[in-house]
């Protein structure tokens, strides 16, 4: 692939170049805006701090939202799917919070 080929996104302040096809390209630019839109909601609580931590619980949250829609397909995003990932978001902040790693971080 030629750099022509290279998209340019930007996720939580950094640039990152990535190279894809030409027709995924919308789909990689939307792919990268989602997951920015996640890590800021994450650093903007302010219950996890450093980037690589941020971007692990962003990761989960994606995959929590993406196994519960394949394992319950006829419920679209409704109200329990928003409830039960803030479920886990309250459960893995407990969990940091009584880390005494992560406040060391």
């Amino acid at each position: 692939m030629s750099s022509s080929n290279s998209v340019t996104v930007q996720i939580l302040d950094k640039e990152y170049s990535i190279i894809c096809p030409p027709e995924e390209r919308n789909n990689l630019v939307g792919a990268a805006r989602y997951l920015d839109g996640k890590m800021r909601e994450i650093r903007s609580s302010g219950k996890v701090i450093g980037a690589d931590r941020i971007a692990v619980m962003a990761a989960l949250n994606i995959t929590h939202e993406l196994l519960h829609r394949q394992d319950r397909p006829e419920v679209a995003s409704g109200g329990a799917t928003r409830e039960q990932v803030r479920d886990l978001l309250e459960r893995v902040d407990q969990a940091l919070s009584d880390d005494p790693v992560s406040k060391n971080d």
